[in-house]
């Protein structure tokens, strides 16, 4: 009997709160490796604390934390590529710039890959970040964050705000070469465009999991697709 490898990403009794708001409530969550996992639900559900949390870059939570095996830190930051939902790189710079800078600051950056996947996106390394649409920009992003070796892929909302044409280039860029053993989780209100690439989802409503499980499973379960199931659990 195949035992059942560890989870990748686990929460126990997660709670994160901002003033008198209460963004994660409790939350229990277990990611096994080897999937790709869409992370749904309305603004507002707690998707984006929940990731940052995850990456290491927010605090000041309680509960139990555990990714790749380490409490978020230097440690975990080191088995983690994190794409946050708002533009993190200065409007001045070069293409190539960004590409030297990824290189110095993480060790498990692949250049080549990244460069590969610049070329796939249809851009050039002397472009400029200010000379570039969102849609462009999202490209350079993306080609930064999937170009790491990293165990876990976090990415909040790569295909909003962008056209449906760039959507399917970002999210085949996304997929282009991930590590069969690695878990991409991705946050996303855009259950149509994601569906078909995902092997689970997670739902999040007021800070709690609401429904989580393989899409297969949940597709038979339901008897619908699981953007149908999506806009029934959120109607």
């Amino acid at each position: 009997m195949t035992k059942e490898p560890a989870p990748l990403i686990r929460t126990r009794g997660l709670t994160k709160d901002y003033g008198a708001t209460t963004a994660l409530d409790g939350l229990d969550l277990d990611v096994l490796p080897g999937q790709i996992v869409g992370l749904l639900g309305e603004n507002g559900c707690g998707k984006t604390t929940l990731l940052k949390i995850l990456a290491g870059v927010l605090s000041g939570y309680t509960g139990e934390v555990s990714i790749a095996g380490h409490s978020p830190g230097p440690q975990s930051k080191a088995h983690v590529s994190f794409l946050p939902d708002a533009s993190f790189l200065a409007d001045g710079v070069r293409v190539s710039y960004c590409l030297e800078l990824y290189q110095d600051f993480f060790a498990d950056f692949d250049a080549q890959k990244a460069r590969d996947l610049i070329s796939f996106f249809g851009l050039g390394e002397s472009m400029r970040l200010k000379e570039m649409s969102k849609g462009m920009r999202e490209k350079v992003q993306v080609a930064l964050a999937m170009s790491r070796r990293a165990q876990v892929f976090l990415l909040d909302e790569p295909i909003s705000g962008v056209d449906p044409a760039a959507r399917e280039v970002i999210l085949d860029g996304i997929l282009r070469n991930l590590a069969e053993d690695s878990l991409l989780l991705i946050a996303t209100h855009l259950i149509h465009d994601l569906e078909p690439a995902l092997d689970a989802a997670v739902m999040m409503r007021h800070g709690q999991v609401v429904l989580q499980g393989q899409v297969d499973d949940l597709r038979a379960e339901h008897s619908a697709s699981l953007d149908q199931i999506f806009k029934e659990t959120y109607r």
